[in-house]
């Protein structure tokens, strides 16, 4: 059954808590947006996304939910932001310093095809944020500790003048199966905690949701398509 002309985007929230905590802060302008959960991590994300693509066959997609961030300085606790650009760390060979990503292993995730991408997918996807700023890190486990946070940092500080933004576990995923499905995506993460940081007393995750949670329904309310 197709999107109607009334509800053309799909909102996902990957996790149950997320959408809960996301509902009793007021939830979203539900008229234009269809909420659905899209699962916990970039395997479950991408499967999910493109079964709902295929069956609501949405105008565009918004992921929204909870990140870490890399510096508090620019994307601080509490915070939401949106993000120009994702990339997928953890798909590769080896392990800690040995690891190596497709770049360095020459794959590409996807090889790219005259219906879906016009390039090949190695490991980043450029989002439909109107300014192209801000690189949100989707990784298969979240970083520990204060060794991985270093080797990632450094291994996509490349990819944005000023490194990674923020860490999450289902962007790429989605992102990726809504380049497959020619849907646009935007993505909106609060920011709960600081990369590394594992003990949940120094996790945000309430006023992070709330902070998504605003912003996502300024972006539902737009036309992406002048790129507002």
């Amino acid at each position: 059954m197709p999107a109607s002309n009334d509800c053309p985007t799909l909102l996902l929230v990957p996790t149950e808590l997320e959408l809960r905590r996301l509902e009793d802060q007021g939830g979203f302008t539900r008229g234009p947006a269809r909420v659905c959960l899209c699962g916990f991590g970039p395997i479950a994300a991408a499967a999910r996304t493109a079964q709902l693509c295929a069956e609501w066959q949405p105008e565009r997609v918004l992921l929204v939910g909870i990140a870490g961030t890399f510096d508090s300085s620019r994307a601080a606790l509490e915070s939401a932001h949106e993000f120009g650009t994702v990339a997928l760390t953890g798909v590769g060979a080896g392990e800690g310093m040995h690891f190596q990503g497709p770049p360095a292993l020459g794959f590409a995730q996807w090889p790219g095809s005259p219906s879906t991408t016009p390039h090949p997918v190695v490991e980043s996807l450029t989002l439909a944020a109107p300014e192209k700023i801000g690189l949100l890190l989707t990784s298969c486990a979240a970083t520990a500790n204060e060794a991985v946070l270093a080797r990632r940092r450094a291994a996509f500080d490349g990819d944005s003048k000023q490194g990674p933004f923020c860490e999450d576990m289902e962007g790429f995923g989605v992102a990726l199966a809504c380049a497959l499905a020619c849907v646009p995506l935007r993505i909106v993460r609060g920011v709960s905690n600081e990369v590394g940081d594992r003990d949940p007393a120094h996790w945000r995750i309430p006023a992070a949701l709330d902070a998504a949670r605003c912003l996502a329904n300024t972006l539902i309310e737009q036309d992406w398509r002048d790129g507002s």
